[in-house]
């Protein structure tokens, strides 16, 4: 019987802890797809942040590599300086990359390093109880702003993906969605992509996924996807910010 559909060997067995209807299992799996169909599992080496997915590790089936929190960009450059022939990534929550870790991710973008960050962007606080993160949008309630993010008291939502696009050293910058199976295919592309420009050597790479968080949402997992359509999509719009001809760029290397 021919094989349809199965689990993918750049994953581990483990039991997830994540919430049900958190999309960081989908976001995971398309990670452990690309690298095991880049056959560089073995020469793969990740860094998890503090947050939701600081259990990264036991996930992935590559090396993983624990940072403080918001320095993942900082750790993965030593580790790409010193093994620059493995494929270096991050995972990080907006919690972890937007706020502590604002200073690492500009200044990796900036110098661009060769490593590809996975950021996934759920617009609060997921693993502390669902505090106001850099990315809660205008008007949406958390735990340290009830009455919701009021932008004259708290500042407005950060778009990480346009800014870091601004920035010379950053190479390839897509922001994507994991809301419909259509939306997935299409964040597994951006995901392999990314993995590409840093086997070719050019520099710092970015996939940013919209994702959901119920449970600090308060919402059934139906929902929360509705919301992120009806919500995050129109603040944080899905597209490329930054792109390269790869096939151009290796002809001129």
């Amino acid at each position: 019987m021919a094989v349809i559909f199965k689990k993918t060997t750049g994953l581990t067995d483990a039991q997830t802890h994540y919430c049900p209807g958190c999309t960081h299992g989908i976001i995971h799996r398309l990670v452990g797809e690309v690298l095991e169909e880049m056959e560089v599992l073995g020469t793969s080496i990740g860094v998890a942040p503090v947050g939701c997915s600081v259990l990264a590790y036991n996930y992935f089936n590559c090396d993983m590599h624990e940072a403080a929190h918001g320095r993942a960009p900082a750790v993965a450059t030593g580790i790409k300086r010193v093994f620059p022939e493995h494929t270096v990534f991050t995972y990080q929550g907006d919690g972890d990359l937007a706020s502590i870790g604002t200073a690492e991710i500009v200044h990796a973008a900036n110098r661009g390093e060769n490593i590809t960050v996975i950021f996934v962007n759920n617009t609060t606080y997921g693993m502390t109880g669902g505090q106001m993160a850099p990315t809660t949008l205008i008007g949406e309630k958390a735990t340290t702003c009830q009455g919701g993010r009021d932008p004259k008291l708290h500042g407005y939502p950060i778009r990480m993906s346009e800014m870091l696009s601004t920035l010379t050293g950053a190479t390839y910058i897509e922001r994507v969605r994991v809301d419909t199976p259509g939306e997935v295919r299409k964040a597994k592309k951006a995901i392999r992509k990314a993995f590409d420009v840093q086997m070719a050597g050019l520099g710092f790479s970015m996939v940013e996924v919209l994702s959901t968080c119920p449970t600090n949402w308060g919402m059934s997992a139906p929902d929360a996807l509705q919301w992120l359509r009806d919500n995050m999509v129109p603040y944080y719009p899905v597209q490329n910010f930054k792109d390269i001809d790869l096939a151009a760029a290796k002809e001129e290397k």
